[in-house]
């Protein structure tokens, strides 16, 4: 059987990865070998609580200056860099025990959030896609939602105070959350999730979140 040899156009056509994405992960893996504590850090995820976004065993870089530069190992902040915004996967200390999770921040102080079979309202408005009802809509960003173990607890509706936010999973069926531990400080997101760069079975990339 004769073999044949790849035109170079196909070569080619890798290059812009290269150059864009291996060039992002580089960085990152610099930022998190030289600055961890201050400036970025990773996150492995153990369980499937935010399928179908992250999966058990994703490894996510996590850009810890997103929301301010803090002193090392500490809650004290030395500069603010801006607020975390509805749809952010946030890195971040329980309420519940200081167990350091990852879940998406879906309300923030001053709205009113409601939450009804899975499916998010803020300020009286639905965020689900009308056509498939799996999908939200934070803006811009589309997360898709795992419904496939129902939409676990509801929340009543209710206003989220100042310097507070909910936090929830992507797999609304299977997840501890904002609606067993109450709601998070912002003070204590340690930072944001910006992408996974390793997945189990298909190694490292750079998909970001």
């Amino acid at each position: 059987m004769m073999t044949q040899t790849p035109p170079a156009g196909d070569e080619s056509r890798k290059v812009p990865f290269w150059r864009g994405e291996w060039a992002s992960l580089a960085m990152m893996v610099l930022l998190l070998t030289v600055t961890r504590t201050s400036l970025a850090n990773h996150y492995q995820v153990p369980s499937g609580s935010m399928e179908p976004t992250l999966m058990p065993g994703d490894r996510v870089a996590v850009n810890m200056m997103a929301y301010g530069l803090r002193v090392p190992f500490t809650d004290i902040e030395l500069i603010d860099r801006g607020e975390p915004q509805r749809g952010d996967v946030v890195v971040f200390k329980s309420p519940a025990d200081g167990t350091r999770l990852i879940k998406r921040l879906v309300a923030v102080g001053g709205d009113t959030v409601a939450l009804i079979d899975g499916r998010l309202w803020i300020d009286g408005q639905p965020l689900q896609d009308a056509e498939t009802g799996d999908i939200e809509h934070f803006g811009a960003r589309d997360v898709h939602l795992n419904l496939r173990d129902g939409g676990g607890p509801d929340v009543a509706t209710s206003t989220i105070p100042a310097g507070m936010g909910l936090v929830l999973g992507d797999h609304r069926g299977n997840s501890a959350d904002g609606r067993y531990f109450g709601l998070v400080p912002m003070k204590s997101l340690y930072g944001k999730a910006s992408a996974v760069y390793y997945r189990s079975g298909e190694g490292f990339g750079w998909t970001r979140l």
